[in-house]
């Protein structure tokens, strides 16, 4: 993509007027998608996207440019327009080139690209007849498929070098069930750092049975009740809440600013004595797994939270040092258009000792979240209301009747300190998470939890 030759003249013009940090990150993606409404192809995209930014560090400060013109010349004008803005005198020069060593954390079986889009399409339509012939109420489908190839290549003036082929499938399904006066929506997208043998994972049809399911199940479901509760969220992307309300404030991105309400409790109780809760980018052909993260540095297994106890944030090189913690390899952004910052990977919470079967049985009362859908969260609080896609009360430590419109609202410090049982069946979800540095690939996980006590808003 550039050769060795101009990324150390780029690097040198970027560190001629006093930076101490200087970086290139290159990219080339090609990405392809297929979307199908009630059995037809409504698009079929394709397209290749490439270009390069450059980033100086000026102390805690940092300085960021990019361009789609991966010429020598441009990127070294770039770099020369960055280097101006905090004008000093030259004191640092690269270091010899370390070579990332290769781990294969991302074995790709069967290329995307070497599959042709009919066959592919043809997924797409096994989905929509098996949604459609679940039950009459459904009435309309929404299948897709996703696929990005892309590679990275990082180089910095402390000598790191790392490059990455990044390989990406995924595959969507939402079944809406209608009737007189309703309609509600089921949706799945398992997906993960796979080719085509994703499909040979999953199972198409029963992933479009089990979308259609939950729409029918929630369309004769009752309002569900208001009130103070104990809410069981059951595993996989109910995983979010802890993703959202919790993750983001553990991200160096919040605590360096101190705008986070987990900044300087390293070491302290956070959270139930149940809870231990990872980050692990080096999970096989996971949706946010890679080798390397966005800064070259090699991903990890952080644990967050051990026994409650905070152990970790997740640490990017500015941060670093701005905080004087060690880089996590938790560095992330969405393209070369965006500045890397500290963002999750694969982020969950550990299995515990219950099985679900226990937990159920000894809620008395309650709301059972099955399926958890969208929400908003304010990073600097924690503060969250997350709507439940599919939810159940409980009933003297029984799976009662459905429930449609509940919301869990909280606080993610109050969630933690109130999970009072942590089930034995962890299941991670994928999904996409905005923040500073652009969209980027996450998967969310849990056991089945129970919170002890919980704000649940509905219409009843």
């Amino acid at each position: 993509m550039l050769k060795k030759s101009a990324i150390e003249n780029i690097l040198a013009a970027a560190l001629e007027s006093g930076a101490d940090f200087a970086e290139i990150y290159a990219e080339r993606t090609k990405r392809s998608s297929i979307a199908m409404v009630n059995g037809k192809v409504e698009t079929a995209l394709g397209g290749m996207d490439y270009g390069a930014g450059v980033r100086l560090f000026f102390g805690n400060q940092a300085i960021y440019g990019f361009t789609n013109d991966l010429s020598e010349e441009s990127l070294i004008r770039i770099a020369r327009e960055g280097a101006a803005a905090l004008r000093g005198d030259r004191i640092y020069d690269i270091c010899g080139w370390k070579r990332m060593a290769e781990r294969c954390i991302n074995p790709i079986r069967i290329l995307p690209e070497s599959v042709s889009k009919q066959r592919k399409a043809e997924q797409l339509r096994l989905a929509t007849a098996a949604a459609r012939a679940y039950h009459d109420a459904v009435t309309q489908t929404r299948a897709g498929y996703l696929e990005v190839m892309k590679h990275v290549l990082v180089a910095n003036s402390e000598g790191i070098w790392g490059e990455e082929n990044r390989t990406r499938s995924r595959f969507t399904i939402e079944a809406v069930a209608s009737s007189a006066t309703e309609k509600q929506s089921g949706h799945l997208g398992p997906g993960g750092s796979e080719g085509y043998e994703l499909f040979d994972r999953i199972n198409v049809e029963d992933t479009a049975r089990e979308a259609a399911r939950i729409a029918v199940t929630m369309l004769g479901a009752k309002p569900c009740p208001a009130g103070k509760i104990p809410v069981v969220i059951d595993n996989g992307f109910g995983g979010v809440i802890f993703h959202e309300a919790c993750g983001h404030g553990l991200e160096a991105t919040a605590v360096a600013r101190n705008a986070s309400v987990f900044a300087g409790r390293l070491g302290q109780q956070i959270a139930s004595p149940l809870v231990t809760a990872l980050d692990d980018g080096t999970i096989p052909n996971g949706w946010g797994s890679a080798e390397m993260d966005d800064e070259g540095t090699p991903t990890a297994k952080n644990i967050l939270i051990e026994n409650g106890i905070l152990r970790s944030y997740l640490v990017d090189r500015l941060n670093s040092r701005r905080m004087h913690t060690a880089i996590t390899g938790s560095s992330r952004r969405q393209d070369y258009r965006f500045a890397p910052t500290s963002r999750m990977t694969n982020t969950f919470i550990a299995n515990g000792k219950s099985t679900p079967e226990e937990i159920i049985a000894n809620t008395e009362f309650g709301l059972y979240a099955k399926q958890m859908g969208g929400g908003s969260v304010d990073p600097a609080t924690g503060s969250f209301n997350f709507a439940v896609l599919e939810g159940y009360m409980i009933r003297n430590g029984r799976i009662a009747e459905p429930v449609r419109g509940a919301t869990l609202i909280g606080k993610g410090a109050e969630v933690l300190r109130d999970i009072d049982m942590v089930g034995n069946n962890l299941k991670r979800a994928q999904g996409m998470c905005g923040s500073k540095s652009g969209s980027i690939p996450t998967d969310v996980g849990q056991p089945m939890i129970r919170v002890s006590s919980m704000t649940v808003g509905g219409r009843g």
